[in-house]
């Protein structure tokens, strides 16, 4: 069970979780809890750590005390006065290591990937060590586990890659004998170790691929993220109004949307699920009652062309262009190798005669990216632009779907089009001025006339 930041936000929202905790303890046994930091908790330290890497000192001790007070103010509702010295002490520890490390940062204006998860990892391990200590006053038997111990990575910091046996060997020593206890462990997400200890995160939104690598790895008979909506919608509720929940999905249709933007769900999530063919509940810790979505390797057949609709907004074309190397050996893996070299991920690739487009969403190290390329090809550079991807397996049995919605889509200037291999999605680049009225439309022609998805019974 994974609980992100707004449903670990506060008080109240911990009393929920409890609730939500005990129930399915007496329903299925004492779960696994993993949590998030409290929202926006990690943003405050992230920027914390890069004002101190700029040697802007000031704010440490009063962005320290600020988010110290924010977990001794859930505790002291939360935790009976006789058990909250201990929780308070940990808590304050954690702390005075965090302004250590700060106030290192400060003093040698030093940012590195590894020093910025050693800060950001303190969320998590607060958030945790306050959620174990509440369900625990709350009549559960729990324990709070360090996630450092139990998920070991490489050294990839900021974006660490799980070590599958290792992190197996983890859990069976640190998580499986208080399962065995009937004990319910409590883990911070997003945050692991190397093989030496070092502390390592998985990447923003990390905390959901945590869930689904613990789960995999203590062959858990379902992995339930609990968020503040109802499940993965039929599109993005900021861009289209009134959206519907979506009862069932594959495991490609969720991988899907989420790679290419449904926030509900990190992207990594699914693929430990789909190793192990475990299902993916999504639900709403506001609404528990409501069945939320289900995300299995076999969804129940339905009669809808698409599942959902999904956009990627703020992506940036580079084009690459080359009337003398296009055709080459080794132009296009040499066109990648650029990319892999400065770490940035490419979305969507069509090929002309005379040249390569590709999208990226990460535009940190483009400036670089834009100079090796224009060692060997002219680069243009289109920003401000967004993916629209249409996802269903119904899209596999309908080969005139992609010309449907290019109609559909008639008046908005396509950049690019792509459908996928596995005949899984359909893909436009557009403006991103133009996704409101693009998705919209779209949404109103396949979902505005028929009745929202029924529910699963759980």
């Amino acid at each position: 069970m994974k609980f992100g930041g707004t449903s670990v936000a506060d008080q109240e929202a911990i009393r929920r979780l409890i609730a939500i905790v005990r129930s399915e303890s007496a329903r299925t046994g004492p779960p696994v809890v993993v949590v998030s930091a409290m929202s926006k908790v990690t943003d405050q330290l992230l920027r914390m750590a890069t004002e101190a890497a700029a040697g802007e000192r000031q704010h440490i001790a009063s962005g320290m005390d600020e988010v110290l007070n924010r977990h001794l103010a859930a505790l002291e509702t939360l935790v009976p006065s006789d058990r909250r010295d201990v929780v308070a002490k940990q808590l304050a520890e954690q702390i005075d290591e965090l302004r250590a490390m700060l106030t290192a940062l400060s003093i040698l204006r030093e940012g590195s990937p590894r020093s910025l998860d050693g800060v950001a990892a303190a969320g998590e391990l607060l958030s945790s060590r306050l959620v174990a200590a509440a369900i625990a006053a709350a009549g559960i038997d729990a324990v709070w586990v360090d996630a450092r111990r139990a998920i070991v990575t490489d050294d990839h910091y900021t974006a660490a890659v799980p070590l599958t046996s290792e992190t197996r060997a983890a859990l069976a020593r640190e998580v499986a004998p208080h399962l065995a206890a009937g004990k319910v462990p409590v883990l911070g997400g997003y945050v692991g170790a190397t093989c030496d200890g070092v502390a390592t995160t998985l990447g923003r939104g990390g905390s959901d691929y945590s869930a689904a690598i613990i789960g995999e790895g203590l062959a858990a008979s379902e992995i339930q993220i609990w968020t503040d909506v109802d499940g993965m919608l039929t599109a993005d509720p900021r861009v289209v109004d009134a959206p519907q929940v979506v009862s069932h999905l594959s495991f490609g249709e969720a991988s899907e949307l989420a790679y290419f933007g449904a926030k509900v769900l990190h992207p990594s999530t699914i693929l430990p699920a789909v190793a192990a063919d475990i299902p993916v509940r999504i639900l709403n810790s506001r609404k528990p009652e409501a069945p939320g979505t289900l995300i299995t390797a076999r969804p129940p057949a339905n009669d809808r062309p698409i599942s959902a609709l999904a956009c990627k907004r703020n992506v940036t074309v580079v084009e690459v262009t080359s009337t003398r190397m296009l055709m080459a050996y080794g132009f296009l893996r040499r066109l990648f190798e650029v990319f892999e070299r400065h770490r940035t991920a490419v979305d969507v690739v069509t090929t002309s005669e005379v040249s390569v487009s590709v999208t990226i969403d990460d535009n940190r190290r483009l400036p670089d990216i834009v100079a090796a390329l224009r060692e060997f090809a002219d680069v243009n550079v289109e920003p401000d632009m967004a993916l629209l991807c249409a996802v269903g397996e119904n899209l596999r049995a309908d080969p005139a779907f992609a010309i449907r919605m290019l109609a559909g889509l008639e008046g908005v200037p396509l950049r690019m089009v792509s459908q996928a291999a596995s005949r899984r999605n359909v893909t436009v680049v557009i403006r991103d001025a133009d996704v409101a009225r693009a998705m919209a439309r779209l949404h109103d022609a396949w979902f505005a006339a028929t009745t929202p998805s029924v529910g699963v019974a759980r």
